[in-house]
């Protein structure tokens, strides 16, 4: 028996849009201390959430002027591991794109140079990431807690087409970020350090503090265009009138410069060991917006092509048309299916990355995701990859590439006929006519006779180094409500890991409405959180304290 005193704060407001329309505040707050959860839970959802965050938001708006502001406190946990960040405070300033160059009274169309168009976005920031939340208090500000501003400035040149049908969109990019401290680093090989990973224990940091610039800049153009095929019936009588396929090719060209020379100051050449060998380290290491930028030019290709194909149909449901005027409908058959890599034109190996590939369709009302990506490099005895394309060594369909990722998901839903009648009547009532099921986690709605749902999802990780196997990961989740008469529900909530052949967290729940009553009863049949509920309760919200409960808690599984 031990005591763990716990506490849990919400809150949750929200400005009303007539107050000001040029200005917000809302606040939605869900803090608990560690491990709450776990045995003080009051719900399925508090038991199975093991995240929570927070924030409290406040926005203005500039009458008359591009400019708006933002300030915000955000607050996350993980129950899980008891850690916490924090974001005190986050405060964000933007100007929308102006065209500088454009005439205040013009007439005609607009020159190129009228085009040029900027904006601007200002971002300030100090927070604290994963650290535990007994040990909150003990971190040191200027150590522990990370600061900084960012300022982007993109700059959109004016676009062009060429031969009418493939548009090119030229870019600049300019981000500068001002860290109020750096690292200075020097071989010290006689003193005994823990140094992070990627540091040599042989090497001495120093903390410079001070306003620090760190900037970078990169140029870009982009191509794309849309290229439509079509496949007509010979058949006149065929109730397919035509099938489009819509191909949008993509392509874009960016380069940034080295900025790992020493003009730059952002990498700091330092000796590890007494054979004078020498390493990069980063001196803005950890910034909140990240370190210096990366060492070695890039110029990189980037390629994708989206493809979406439909059909259009008679609609034989359609009865009131005659022959001339007979109605068509739209049917895709593919959502969208592509394909996505990229291309380092600079790099001296492993140049290709990684191509995407991502598809979506619609079956029998069915929504279908289906992902994977192909790796063109083969790794070596360690894991790594090397430069030999895989193509070169494989036979078969392994040719088109080693599979590091998959996925696929489904899920249906299926309801009575009074249901679905229900349903599109409630979604003609106006506002507040009607509380809809759902808007209150309480709330139970006795008028579908019974519904029924399921989720499907598949994910696979390919191993990681030779000679090993792939990862699968398999789960159903499984959901429905049934009325047995008018006043009777019944409803249950379950999710099946395939691979590990298991249940996780399972409830059931009964409702009985009693008029001015509500009787409810909530089962867990098995699990860390095995208990039952039984309970008789005043609806009204003033009368929430009467009420009969017969309860056996999940304490008494220990």
């Amino acid at each position: 028996y031990t005591r763990a005193p716990s506490i849990a704060v919400k809150w949750s407001h929200s400005q009303d849009s007539k107050a000001n329309p040029n200005q917000t505040f809302s606040a939605n707050v869900n803090f608990t201390s560690a491990g709450r959860e776990k045995l003080n839970a009051l719900s399925s959802q508090e038991y199975l959430s093991n995240r929570k965050s927070s924030s409290i938001s406040f926005t203005k708006k500039f009458e008359n002027t591009p400019f708006n502001m933002s300030v915000n406190l955000r607050h996350s946990q993980n129950s899980a591991d008891s850690t916490i960040s924090l974001s005190l405070p986050e405060m964000t300033f933007s100007m929308g794109k102006i065209y500088p160059l454009r005439r205040k009274n013009r007439s005609g169309a607009l020159k190129w140079w009228e085009k040029f168009g900027i904006n601007y976005s200002g971002n300030l920031r100090n927070s604290i990431t994963g650290v535990k939340q007994a040990e909150l208090l003990e971190q040191s500000f200027g150590k522990d807690w990370k600061n900084g501003i960012k300022h982007n400035i993109p700059i959109s040149l004016p676009s062009f087409n060429l031969f009418n049908h493939i548009n090119f969109s030229p870019g600049f990019s300019y981000n500068e970020k001002w860290y109020f401290k750096k690292y200075d680093y020097s071989y010290a090989p006689n003193a005994e350090r823990n140094n992070p990973s990627g540091i040599a224990n042989t090497v001495n940091i120093d903390t410079i503090t001070g306003l620090n610039r760190v900037y970078d800049y990169s140029y870009s153009v982009s191509a794309s265009t849309n290229i439509y095929g079509m496949f007509l019936p010979l058949n006149p009588d065929s109730k397919v009138k035509g099938i489009r396929h819509k191909i949008t090719p993509s392509f874009s060209f960016s380069y940034r410069p080295d900025f790992g020379k020493e003009r730059f100051g952002y990498w700091e050449p330092v000796q590890v060991d007494s054979t004078g060998r020498v390493d990069y380290y980063d001196v803005n290491r950890g910034g909140i917006y990240g370190g210096s930028p990366g060492r070695g030019a890039s110029g990189a290709i980037s390629m994708s092509v989206n493809n979406n194909l439909e059909m259009k149909v008679l609609d034989t449901k359609d009865t009131t048309k005659t022959d001339d005027e007979q109605a068509f409908r739209k049917v895709k058959i593919l959502d969208n299916l592509s394909f996505s890599s990229s291309y380092n034109l600079i790099a001296d190996s492993l140049n290709l990355a990684p191509v995407n590939i991502r598809a979506r369709t619609t079956v029998a009302g069915v929504s279908v995701n289906m992902g994977a990506v192909l790796d063109p490099y083969m790794l070596n005895d360690e894991g790594r990859k090397i430069h030999k394309y895989v193509w070169n060594e494989k036979t078969g369909l392994g040719k088109l590439g080693r599979l590091t990722r998959a996925n696929l998901s489904f899920g249906m839903n299926f309801r009575s006929k009074k249901g679905e009648e229900e349903a599109e009547r409630n979604e003609e009532l106006i506002e507040g006519e009607k509380i809809l099921p759902g808007e209150y986690e309480d709330y139970i709605d006795f008028n579908v006779p019974w519904d029924f749902g399921f989720d499907y999802s598949f994910n696979y990780s390919g191993p990681s180094r030779p000679g090993e196997e792939g990862r699968f990961t398999q789960t159903l989740g499984f959901r429905g409500n049934v009325n047995l008469t008018e006043k009777w529900r019944i409803s249950a909530n379950t999710n099946y890991d395939i691979m590990a052949r298991e249940f996780s967290f399972t409830t059931f729940n009964v409702n009985r409405d009693l008029h001015c009553w509500q009787m409810s009863f909530s089962f867990v049949p098995f699990g860390l959180r095995k208990s039952y509920s039984f309970t008789i309760n005043a609806k009204s919200s003033l009368l929430q304290d009467l009420k009969i409960q017969k309860r056996q808690s999940h304490y008494d599984n220990f």
